[in-house]
């Protein structure tokens, strides 16, 4: 199957889905899924997208986000899948196909659309039995352990770059 061309993304907020590769479960080790969590929380810090929601499934992930004002929704997505198979298989000391290729996207149209993604994501492990509250779920934003950045809507949100100390530039 051909990979759709994405010529370049319109400013806005996108639920974003990738796979690993072949299904493997790599998000149901602990370790995994908060090196995952770690990388996502990072490329939000440096200011390369606004994070709103997310879930990492034991083979999947789905991601509310919204791309800086210099970064491409592909860009984006490419620091998150890169920089996590980076740090995965130097962590390994091995190298092997962490992701599958590409990913889908969804662009979030209006305040219920949002609405209907965010629950989506934190529904996710409840209904594939991981656990039997949203909030149970430590590699969700559901559970209340990550600060996210709010939304105001399409294309009005645009990230600012944090420095160490949690201040904003």
């Amino acid at each position: 199957m051909s990979i759709p061309q994405r010529h370049a993304s319109s400013p806005g907020t996108y639920f974003v889905t990738s796979r690993t590769w072949e299904g493997r479960a790599l998000f149901q080790k602990k370790e995994n899924a908060d090196l995952f969590v770690s990388t996502l929380l990072h490329y939000r810090d440096e200011g390369a997208f606004l994070l709103h929601s997310f879930v990492a499934m034991p083979n999947h992930t789905h991601i509310l986000l919204t791309p800086g004002p210099e970064t491409s929704l592909e860009r984006a997505v490419q620091y998150i899948k890169g920089g996590f198979a980076k740090r995965f298989n130097d962590e390994q000391g091995r190298r092997f196909p962490v992701w599958q290729r590409g990913f889908s996207d969804h662009r979030i149209r209006d305040e219920d659309d949002y609405k209907i993604h965010v629950a989506y994501m934190e529904q996710n492990p409840v209904k594939k039995r991981l656990v039997t509250s949203a909030g149970d779920y430590q590699w969700s934003s559901a559970s209340g352990r990550f600060k996210l950045d709010p939304w105001s809507g399409c294309d009005k949100a645009v990230p600012e770059r944090r420095v160490a100390d949690g201040r904003v530039r």
